[in-house]
């Protein structure tokens, strides 16, 4: 008789009868193995997270760069202290200031110890007006340049992209608005329109926006005449895709500079407005202190603590405005050769 070895069974060692470990169970076996999920669930956040790492960066290299302007940086403590003074006035002068009924003292008393920098002719307190006009004056000074820069901006980027006629009676446009003075065209507007603050940043924005239009117009040529502007065009970009993606972040340099030096120059317009009787007369600003100093004729009863302290916060104001926009237009374009 032939003895017969029993065969192991199919997948089994047959020296020590126990299953390999390259074979798993049915369960293990159907088991599905885990992928690792899509990297395109994440990519919009990814994208976001490094386009604002880039706006910090850029954030970051700019105020290195301005704080190394001495005068950008004296002129940008003045704006901060004025700021902060006028956002706090109803917390440390009051409302109160303005009336004229509840006047602390009497007329046109001259500086003391009660009252810093005088009495108007109501009895009201100087100091308490400069601080409470600064609201104004700052507000509108600010709301009238960003509505020119705004215009400006539009006009230029619009005749530079098209051209042609359509941008030669553009400019033909803005260089007669150019050339008539801006004062007199405001003085017109705040005489045919109510008294009100919003008609004096009116005035002002629609009649001082062709210098910011020249100059927008003039840096749009030259981005258009880029590569990635041709590459753009002919992957399909329509004009509001080249003006609006391409165009508008190329100019912002120049449209934030010419806002901080427009500021100056709109405040200063303001006052001369309020100082010749065409502005608000239901609030305080620092041309209309000037205006009722001189309606009480303290020039010539020498009256000089109500003239001098709304003449010098506004100097001083644009003053400051005009260091700031010097340095910035330094740092976004330092082949101007501004000096600190």
């Amino acid at each position: 008789m032939t003895s017969t070895e029993p065969t192991a069974p199919s997948g089994t060692n047959a020296s020590s009868g126990t299953t390999p470990a390259t074979e798993s169970s049915p369960a293990t076996a159907s088991t599905p193995s885990t992928k690792p999920a899509p990297a395109t669930a994440s990519t919009p956040s990814t994208k976001s997270s490094l386009i604002w790492a880039r706006r910090r960066s850029t954030v970051a290299r700019f105020w290195a760069s301005y704080r190394t302007r001495r005068a950008g940086l004296l002129g940008l403590a003045g704006l901060t202290l004025i700021a902060l003074l006028a956002l706090t006035a109803p917390w440390t002068v009051g409302a109160d200031v303005q009336s004229v009924t509840q006047a602390p003292g009497t007329a046109l008393e001259p500086p003391s110890a009660e009252f810093p920098l005088g009495t108007d002719q109501f009895g009201r307190s100087l100091l308490g007006l400069l601080i409470w006009g600064a609201r104004i004056s700052l507000l509108v000074g600010l709301l009238a340049a960003v509505l020119s820069v705004a215009i400006g901006t539009l006009v230029g980027i619009i005749a530079g992209h098209y051209g042609g006629w359509f941008s030669t009676v553009v400019m033909r446009i803005t260089d007669w608005f150019l050339v008539m003075p801006t004062l007199v065209l405001a003085i017109v507007l705040a005489t045919v329109m109510s008294r009100s603050m919003w008609t004096v940043v009116l005035a002002i924005g629609v009649t001082s926006w062709p210098t910011t239009a020249r100059l927008v117009r003039a840096q749009t040529i030259a981005v258009e005449s880029r590569p990635y502007i041709e590459r753009a065009t002919a992957l399909g970009g329509g004009h509001g895709h080249v003006m609006g993606k391409h165009v508008l972040p190329n100019v912002m340099p120049l449209v934030l500079a010419q806002t901080t030096l427009g500021i100056s120059t709109a405040i200063l317009t303001e006052a001369t407005l309020a100082f010749l009787g065409l502005g608000d007369p239901t609030v305080v600003s620092w041309g209309g202190m000037l205006q009722d100093a001189r309606d009480a004729g303290a020039v010539s009863s020498g009256h000089w603590w109500y003239l001098a302290p709304p003449g010098i916060a506004i100097a001083l104001v644009a003053l400051a405005f005009t260091l700031c926009g010097r340095a910035v237009e330094s740092v976004l374009n330092p082949k101007l050769g501004v000096g600190r």
